[in-house]
């Protein structure tokens, strides 16, 4: 191994949010980690949970008691969207095509990203709240006025209102059970406003309010900004792609639940002609 130029040169690394100390004998192993000046190895690994260490990765802080149910409540109610969602299609489509675990969830988070229920959706709603906070008034002046879109934005306009389902008929039970749930863990909060005033804004859409609306509230009350409520809501709806799509790769595309009956096989004979077919001729 090369050795440094200067022996006395100090190899630790850091960052705001992440600090390493090297090993003695080797420069490019770390002997310590510390996350926001917590020792993570010595310390938090016995310590704390898998959701107080992910608010503390982002927020620098660890959470109080109450964020951290409501936190671990919103990782539970979207871990796993159900296969009715397009991101978890997605995932599924390459687990029963057989392509690659990666290709899965990086499937799963390109359809999940977008203005439908997606991340996009989820970053919008954050903004809504930024600016119209809990006064009704400004929220239905709000569907009243003119959407300019930002032509320097290079996601396409939002077709509906940020949280809600332009495709929907009333709210689903799902989304009902989880906006109570996390509501009564902030009863001053923005997510007890959204339940008390969802049915005023519901009405005036004429769609009801999506599983995004609520998260993405949920990450305001949490106190995480626009960007890092769009990464969490990428990161936390992983877990249910990725089990469906294992199960797809270990059933195969003719137990597919959605159109396997439709699909057959073509003789190699056939496919070959097929292709043929399509070839250029001369």
């Amino acid at each position: 191994m090369t050795e440094p130029k200067d022996k006395n040169q100090d190899s630790t690394l850091q960052t705001r949010i992440w600090l390493e100390q090297p090993q003695a004998d080797n420069p490019f192993a770390a002997s310590a980690c510390y996350c926001s000046g917590y020792d993570v190895y010595g310390e938090l690994l016995s310590r704390v949970t898998w959701i107080e260490y992910l608010y503390l990765l982002f927020k620098l802080e660890l959470p109080s008691k109450e964020d951290a149910e409501l936190l671990n409540r919103v990782a539970v109610a979207i871990a796993n969207p159900g296969i009715r969602d397009h991101s978890v299609r997605a995932a599924m489509n390459a687990g029963a095509g057989g392509s690659t675990r990666a290709s899965a969830l990086i499937a799963a988070i390109a359809v999940g990203a977008g203005n439908l229920n997606g991340g996009r959706d989820v970053l919008q709603m954050v903004r809504l709240w930024q600016t119209l906070d809990t006064d009704i008034n400004s929220w239905l002046a709000y569907l009243g006025a003119d959407q300019t879109p930002d032509d320097r934005d290079s996601w396409p306009p939002m077709e509906h209102l940020a949280g809600f389902d332009p495709n929907g008929v009333s709210r689903p039970k799902p989304v009902v059970q989880t906006l109570n749930q996390l509501a009564s863990l902030k009863p001053e909060g923005k997510l007890a406003w959204l339940e008390s005033h969802a049915g005023i804004l519901e009405k005036a859409l004429g769609y009801p309010l999506a599983m995004s609306g609520v998260i993405a509230t949920a990450f305001v009350d949490l106190g995480f900004n626009e960007a890092q409520a769009e990464i969490l809501y990428l990161m936390l709806r992983l877990p249910g792609a990725a089990a469906h799509s294992l199960e797809q790769e270990s059933n195969g595309w003719r137990k597919y639940p959605f159109f396997g009956n439709a699909l057959k096989p073509m003789a190699d004979s056939a496919y070959h002609q097929l292709i043929k077919s399509w070839s250029c001729k001369p």
